[in-house]
């Protein structure tokens, strides 16, 4: 069991490390971050809390496409409409 678990951190940091290249603060910032995020819980042997920390990191997955999607749309949204209002 634990090693489906490593496994499943070990995948959790790479998709968060591949997605935070695009984030605005930058990607040396947000690898910083997800470092210390994940060093704090190191020691956690507990597979439920385990689980729930995983959890959290699609959660946190999820945001951060929804902020790049976002942030895609009205560049798209700023291209192709003028501000100028009726």
């Amino acid at each position: 069991m634990a090693s489906s678990l490593r496994g499943e951190v070990k995948k959790l940091y790479k998709n968060l490390l591949y997605l935070g290249r695009e984030y605005p603060k930058g990607a040396d910032y947000f690898r910083s971050r997800l470092k210390a995020a994940f060093l704090k819980n190191k020691d956690e042997t507990d597979p439920e809390k385990i689980k729930q920390l995983i959890a959290r990191g699609e959660f946190v997955i999820k945001e951060l496409e929804a902020l790049y999607f976002l942030r895609k749309y009205r560049a798209m949204k700023h291209r192709y409409y003028s501000d100028d209002k009726p």
